[in-house]
């Protein structure tokens, strides 16, 4: 079995000289994991926007099309919505989050809202 690195550069770890291994079995050269730099590990993951969303739930929806699963995201709050529907007659048998809990999550985020601005004047 060959077993490839990923990445850029294959990097290696060092071998020992026959004069070490005398008498063992031969050894063949080992990749080293990958090695990330400083810049790599600082910077910021990348968010993606609103339309590379909708897009991504729009595949999703294709991929598992016929599987009774829908995906969504609420155009208020910007929370993804998985609904499972029942296939013959499209009614949602079950939504995560709950209709309820998206209300209550909006309430609670006016309610906060207000909070804040009475808080400021």
């Amino acid at each position: 079995m060959d077993i490839q690195p990923i990445g850029n550069t294959p990097l290696t770890a060092p071998v020992r000289s026959e004069a070490s291994t005398a008498g063992a079995a031969p050894q063949t050269q080992v990749p080293a994991a990958p090695v990330q730099t400083a810049e790599a590990v600082q910077q910021a993951p990348q968010v993606p926007n609103m339309q590379q969303l909708a897009a991504a739930v729009k595949d999703i929806n294709k991929a598992v099309a016929n599987q009774g699963i829908e995906f969504s995201i609420d155009s208020d709050s910007g929370k993804t919505i998985v609904k499972i529907v029942e296939q013959g007659t499209n009614k949602v048998v079950r939504q995560i989050p709950s209709e309820d809990a998206m209300e209550i999550a909006k309430a609670l985020e006016k309610a906060q809202q207000g909070l804040l601005i009475r808080q400021k004047a």
